[in-house]
């Protein structure tokens, strides 16, 4: 990774700057770890199931709610 820093007088890095290639997928491993995450923490939760017709009506009433 090729990489440049702003420092201060002293010397002290204050920023980085990097090519926005590398930077999107930085960007893009982040938000993959924290689906990552997510998806963990809800294995380790009580899971409920329920038919997916069931599911897509309440995804559209609660739409429906934020409309109004």
């Amino acid at each position: 990774m090729s990489t440049q820093f702003v420092t201060d007088n002293d010397g002290n890095k204050l920023a980085v700057i990097l090519p926005i290639k590398e930077y999107n997928k930085m960007v893009e491993d982040l938000e993959e770890l924290d689906d990552i995450k997510r998806y963990d923490a809800a294995k380790k939760g009580e899971q409920e199931f329920i038919v997916a017709e069931e599911a897509f009506k309440e995804i559209e009433e609660k739409r429906e709610g934020k409309r109004k």
